[in-house]
């Protein structure tokens, strides 16, 4: 299993229900190999986010899930509203993909 790690810095104007709605595009995407999504702002009681407030993960089968979801132009959509409520553009994001 592959575990896609994104972290999103929104830029100070996007408001929560903006956030909420390019997370309710996420869910939506029913692509093969996709095992689970999960996103939301974080609550972590450590506050060292820096800036870094809202995220999600999506867990994929294998490589090829995560490689296919990434060409797919349902994921460049979403992508492109992430990048778009990011502050500093694709700056203002992060994305680690962890092996499982």
């Amino acid at each position: 299993m592959i575990r896609h790690i994104v972290l999103l810095k929104a830029r100070p104007e996007v408001r929560e229900a903006h956030i909420a709605a390019i997370f309710a595009d996420l869910h939506a995407l029913n692509l093969p190999g996709i095992l689970a999504i999960h996103s939301g702002r974080s609550e972590s009681p450590e506050q060292i986010e820096r800036g870094y407030l809202h995220g999600f993960t999506v867990d994929f089968t294998d490589w090829d899930a995560l490689a296919a979801y990434q060409a797919h132009p349902d994921h460049k959509r979403v992508g492109a509203a992430l990048v778009a409520a990011a502050q500093g553009g694709l700056d203002g994001i992060l994305v680690f993909d962890l092996p499982c």
